[in-house]
């Protein structure tokens, strides 16, 4: 059996077990100008909202994360990122800037607006780039009865690679969307779905997730 029979054959999603996890879909992320934008984020939104209405209309699970930060608790992403610092009034913004991205209490913290969880579809707040580290994630998913997740979202290398390792370490087996996550640098991408296909997880497209869906 070579590596794609394998990951096939552990990894294939199961009735009543799957479910779909939207990462970091974030205003301050998605809107045009933000200090962290990531444009190609926009173009998946199509893709991620047919999975949405898919996974709804068989009843599967739904889950969310957005990242934030938190003056409350100023971890070392604020170091690395300064963007997500709080910005001084009339102050410049911008990349390299404190700009109030994705800080807690802004408005550019929650899901666009196009991606709205229904109100009975959790969302995981989360202060580090693994959706899974410090957060009920893990426990949302087990009361359902979750083993495998389908994964799309932004930034494919950052939070959503974060989140399958996150995953993979706590035995979920897991399918991640290429055509439904995105992040700044075509080759970047490829990259990263590249090292998720070799190690993690498979790599499908969002028709191929349908497919397979499809028939339950």
């Amino acid at each position: 059996m070579d590596r794609a029979e394998s990951f096939e054959a552990a990894l294939k999603l199961v009735p009543g077990k799957t479910a779909l996890l939207v990462v970091d879909m974030q205003r301050a992320f998605l809107d045009p100008g933000e200090a962290m934008e990531v444009p190609p984020a926009r173009d998946v939104i199509p893709q991620i909202r047919a999975l949405l209405d898919l996974f709804r209309g068989k009843g599967l699970p739904v889950l969310f994360t957005e990242f934030s930060y938190s003056e409350r608790a100023p971890l070392l992403v604020g170091d690395l990122h300064p963007e997500h610092r709080r910005a001084d009034s009339g102050a410049p913004r911008g990349f390299g800037r404190p700009s109030s991205s994705c800080l807690e209490g802004e408005g550019n913290l929650h899901v666009v607006s196009e991606l709205a969880p229904d109100s009975d579809e959790p969302v995981i707040t989360k202060f580090h780039y693994d959706g899974f580290n410090g957060t009920v994630l893990d426990s949302a998913l087990r009361a359902r009865g979750v083993t495998h997740l389908v994964l799309t979202g932004t930034m494919t290398d950052i939070c959503v690679l974060a989140t399958v390792v996150g995953g993979m370490n706590r035995e979920y087996r897991m399918t991640v969307v290429e055509d439904a996550t995105a992040t700044l640098w075509p080759e970047i991408q490829r990259a990263t779905l590249d090292i998720i296909g070799r190690a993690y997880a498979r790599v499908l497209t969002a028709k191929q997730v349908a497919e397979e869906i499809g028939g339950w």
